[in-house]
């Protein structure tokens, strides 16, 4: 039997700017964008890695009840959610590319523990950590 992750979900409050954002600035490609009445289902993969898909989920039916998409927006805000990880050939390369595509850093390439990071955030609070590969 082959078991495996197939998507990872994120919570962001405009999917059409999130889709913006991962695919103009950080270079995704769109896997899947369909609609149920007002709920949509849209996923993103890195075009290197293609059998993982990146969710762009609003907090809302059937997902979640109205308190609670309030609750996970705000936090997602406030950045209290972990972050995921992009790993990168070159850290230093990446960061100078994505600033020019308008991409916001909370930390410039950090050379540590015998690899460079860096981190940025998505529109919505999303934290992301950018590991350069050993």
């Amino acid at each position: 039997m082959t078991q495996g992750i197939g998507v990872v979900g994120l919570y962001v409050h405009d999917q059409d700017e999130a889709l913006t954002f991962y695919v103009e600035k950080l270079g995704f490609r769109v896997h899947t964008d369909v609609r149920n009445g007002d709920y949509r289902w849209l996923t993103v993969q890195h075009p290197e890695q293609p059998s993982f898909q990146l969710g762009l989920f609003k907090p809302q039916a059937p997902l979640v009840d109205a308190a609670t998409a309030q609750s996970l927006e705000a936090a997602v805000a406030k950045g209290a959610m972990p972050p995921l990880v992009l790993i990168v050939d070159d850290c230093q390369a990446a960061y100078k590319q994505y600033r020019v595509r308008g991409v916001e850093f909370t930390q410039e390439p950090v050379d540590r523990y015998g690899s460079v990071d860096a981190s940025f955030r998505d529109p919505f609070g999303n934290g992301w950590k950018m590991i350069q590969a050993r």
